[in-house]
């Protein structure tokens, strides 16, 4: 059984809910998407000094946005994955982020352009504007305490947002109590490169870090399989199969998915063929590591 941090750790749980939140401050809402990509993505920092708000990476917070909805009830809350370690992006504490893409669709039976009610909130927040803040919650996405660990990080689009904050903590922060000195490596899936959050910053740490961090992108419009197909993120993480699956059989390797739910299918079909190369049943595999806790995942 592998040393996880689920039992150990004191894990900050609804400290505030949906009856009595937290206001806190918009401090910066900045775009994450470059010219030439698709939709709308921002990176929130939020104010949370004054509060009793604590997290770990790998939570989720909740919000409310103002209003209320066709029957006259106020707006539910949405849960949105945190993008900041546990000190916030400013390191003192303060503050906590966000990653949040606009949610556009086309109503099926108008036509017309739906925007999502809490992401178009917080994507158009100015400095200043208050925000009603519930949790944090989830105990499923969270770091294990080993810093010698493999670390595999499966996302697409904004489920980006919790890797960013394991890998700021790994490797942006300076901290007595962790020191990474594992294996990161993150496989990210976005349409093309101009959508591509946080690529600066993704690709100096990957310069910086080459011993500990690895970063495979997959950009579905821009780049193809050798069969000519579009690369998924599966479709990455197989060129790379047997050394992951070797990666996969150490006790000390946690496998983390963040993203869309429409996501899971083709990572499964993926492990699934991996696995049976070696003559391994891949659910009955995943079965266990989800009993050793070493398997991860949250989908939306």
């Amino acid at each position: 059984m592998t040393e996880t941090l689920t039992h150990k750790k004191d894990i900050p749980v609804n400290i505030y809910r949906p009856n009595a939140p937290f206001v806190g401050k918009c401090i910066s809402n900045e775009p994450l998407i470059r010219p030439g990509g698709i939709g709308k993505t921002q990176h929130i920092k939020i104010d949370i000094s004054g509060s009793e708000l604590r997290y770990l990476e790998g939570q989720s917070i909740g919000i409310i946005p103002p209003g209320e909805d066709k029957n006259g009830k106020p707006h539910k809350l949405r849960l949105y994955s945190i993008a900041s370690t546990r000190h916030g992006d400013d390191g003192d504490d303060k503050t906590v982020s966000l990653s949040v893409r606009q949610l556009e669709y086309k109503h099926p039976e108008t036509g017309e352009t739906v925007y999502g009610v809490c992401s178009t909130f917080l994507c158009n927040l100015k400095p200043g504007d208050e925000v009603k803040i519930t949790g944090p919650v989830g105990k499923e996405m969270l770091l294990p305490d080993d810093p010698n660990a493999t670390i595999i990080m499966i996302a697409t689009g904004t489920g980006i947002a919790p890797f960013r904050a394991f890998l700021w903590r790994m490797f942006k922060e300076q901290h007595e109590d962790y020191k990474f000195n594992g294996l990161a490596w993150l496989f990210f899936g976005v349409t093309n490169d101009a959508s591509i959050l946080y690529k600066a910053d993704l690709e100096w740490l990957a310069y910086k870090h080459k011993k500990n961090f690895r970063l495979d992108l997959a950009l579905s419009r821009e780049q193809t399989t050798k069969d000519g197909k579009k690369m998924y993120v599966q479709n990455r993480m197989a060129e790379y199969a047997d050394e992951l699956w070797e990666l996969m059989q150490k006790p000390n390797t946690h496998v983390y998915m963040c993203g869309l739910k429409g996501m899971e299918g083709g990572i499964e079909e993926f492990l699934t063929e991996t696995a049976a190369k070696s003559g391994v049943n891949w659910s009955e595999y995943c079965k266990q590591m989800k009993k050793e806790e070493r398997w991860h995942v949250e989908t939306y």
